[in-house]
């Protein structure tokens, strides 16, 4: 009677050794490989897809196109936009927003929008990551006056007024500007801003925009979002915080109260 033989499945131990050095064991990391290259156009538009969720509901990069937030923020300057700190808080003074002037505002620079499928996609790009300069509607400023307030250039010093505050605009203001070398006294309708650029003389902001049907101001439906970091480049990099000025005890007292 013959004795059944046990039978290693993977060979002697010599084969085995062979294939050890040979890397014949190794064949299920080549399927890998193939597996990963075929994976990756899912991965790059999942990626596109949650990028761009971001955008349009949470956080947008914003590249900054002139310079009329001198020098918070200058030419090329890449902020972050916080896009839903509105729906949790109302508009502070003070605080830099990047709103769409359409029917408000001009363009302050303007741009050859680009042309074919290869041109636009590129720029959709670049506007969504924050490295092309935004759309021609789209400005930022700083928020001078909210609904209610009366806002006024200049008192006897020369500085802005709001609610008959003076506001302390040194930390902020473009060197050597004055605060207004127009001269205005408006009070802001309900859920309208009054807004201006820190370089004053080089921003065309709610006073340059006085005599329009929008009256110079900014529809608070309008605004984007509150500009809250400049995150490029590293050597401007800094967070954005209200200037201590729009903290003073009595600035909150609207002209209508």
């Amino acid at each position: 009677m013959v004795e059944p033989i046990d039978v290693d499945p993977l060979g002697p131990e010599p084969t085995r050794r062979r294939r050890a050095r040979t890397g014949a064991h190794e064949r299920p990391k080549v399927i890998q490989h193939r597996s990963f290259w075929l994976e990756l156009p899912i991965l790059v538009v999942i990626a596109f897809g949650l990028a761009f969720v971001v955008k349009s509901f949470l956080v947008q990069p914003f590249y900054i196109p002139s310079g009329s937030m001198e020098n918070t923020l200058a030419v090329g300057d890449k902020v972050t936009v916080n896009k839903v700190v509105y729906k949790t808080r109302e508009i502070h003074r003070g605080d830099i927003v990047v709103f769409n002037g359409v029917d408000s505002f001009t363009p302050e620079v303007t741009f050859s929008a680009p042309t074919g499928l290869l041109g636009t996609s590129l720029g959709w790009f670049g506007r969504t990551f924050g490295f092309a300069p935004p759309d021609e509607r789209d400005f930022v400023k700083r928020v001078i006056g909210i609904g209610g307030d009366r806002v006024v250039c200049c008192d006897v010093s020369g500085r802005v007024t709001v609610n008959g505050i003076a506001l302390d605009e040194l930390s902020y203001l473009y060197p050597g500007n004055a605060p207004s070398e127009q001269p205005f006294d408006i009070v802001v309708p309900p859920d309208k801003l009054w807004v201006m650029g820190d370089h004053r003389a080089a921003s065309s902001d709610s006073r340059a925009h006085l005599g329009d049907p929008g009256g110079g101001f900014v529809p608070v439906d309008r605004v984007i979002g509150r500009a809250f970091a400049v995150i490029l480049p590293l050597s401007h990099a800094t967070v954005l915080s209200i200037p201590a000025t729009f903290d003073q005890p009595g600035l909150s007292k609207s002209a209508a109260g």
